[in-house]
């Protein structure tokens, strides 16, 4: 489901604002306050999404301080990694960066009998980030894929490889564009192929990093380069630069906001996830419950600000909260 068409769940009465990245995000104030429950035990895995990483590690801490005799082994290695485990039971929690694709789904059915429960834990704006000292304004999602794409399936007309080639004038006129993306293993490659290459194939030059970190330490040690990650990986060397889509919006170059996300004008939102194996026959596993109880939570999301990334409204906490039965 895509940010956009959840626009309407915005709601008043944001009282808790936290500064991320240069942008103040305001924490919906109905949001649920965590309570820590009796009978709660055991061990989980999370095996999946790298750009999730962070925040599982930091939910499992907050997580842990009220039950100390739970433990929870996190593992990040890409989105890909997430349907085998849960599918061969190696792990309880999968988190992704996007969603299951139909054939990862299938086989998960195949084995189990139904459909694995996908829950939404934020929001994330997937960032097109340039060294801080670059002066570029704004991109096109149509010159995005002409930069890191080889099929231009958006429609540009040419290729661009140079900085001159989008306006910049001086030393950088001529200066090549250094592409750094995720690599195959990523639900970070996947959503931008899809969203941001429509679905088109990556340019061979790019170079392809093992972890979001990577590609945003990459572009703030080289003044020339370009390259994606989820707003969450930000530092103070880069600057996420405005996008515009010229087939919405009438072109106009929206930030990578939460307003933004929210009302759909920034053109590469999305949720992040966390899939479970859920029998619908079944009570859910009471360790799992409470964990992600406690991820949507207002605590939770405070984790989730506090990491970089945007809250869930309290509409869609009470959404995913309906899946944890």
């Amino acid at each position: 489901m895509r940010i956009r068409t959840l626009a309407q769940t915005v709601v008043a009465g944001l009282l808790l604002a936290v500064t991320v990245q240069a942008q103040t995000v305001k924490l919906d104030s109905k949001l649920t306050a965590y309570k820590k429950v009796s009978g709660v035990s055991g061990n989980l895995n999370s095996i999946g999404s790298d750009t999730l990483n962070n925040l599982m590690a930091y939910w499992v801490e907050g997580f842990g301080k009220k039950y100390p005799n739970v433990k929870i082994q996190v593992e990040g290695k890409g989105s890909t990694t997430a349907p085998p485990a849960l599918i061969e039971g190696t792990s309880q929690l999968g988190p992704m960066s996007r969603e299951m694709k139909g054939e990862e789904i299938d086989k998960f059915e195949k084995k189990w009998g139904y459909q694995p429960t996908k829950v939404a834990v934020a929001i994330d704006t997937l960032a097109v980030f340039v060294n801080k000292n670059n002066a570029i304004k704004s991109l096109s999602m149509q010159q995005v894929d002409a930069i890191f794409s080889k099929t231009r399936k958006g429609g540009s007309a040419k290729d661009i490889k140079t900085w001159g080639e989008l306006g910049l004038t001086g030393e950088a006129a001529n200066r090549t564009l250094s592409l750094y993306g995720r690599n195959s293993a990523s639900g970070t490659y996947g959503y931008f192929k899809e969203h941001a290459l429509f679905k088109g194939d990556y340019k061979d030059t790019v170079k392809e990093q093992p972890g979001s970190s990577s590609v945003v330490q990459s572009v703030g040690s080289d003044r020339f380069a370009i390259g994606y990650s989820g707003i969450g990986y930000a530092t103070s060397g880069v600057r996420a630069v405005p996008l515009s889509d010229e087939k919405k919006n009438g072109g106009t170059a929206f930030p990578a906001t939460y307003e933004n996300a929210l009302s759909g004008k920034y053109p590469l939102s999305r949720f992040l996830y966390v899939y479970i194996n859920k029998d619908p026959k079944k009570p859910i596993d009471p360790l799992t419950r409470e964990f992600l109880k406690f991820v949507l939570s207002k605590e939770g999301q405070e984790i989730v600000v506090k990491d970089g990334f945007l809250p869930l409204t309290a509409r869609m906490e009470g959404e995913e909260n309906s899946k944890l039965k």
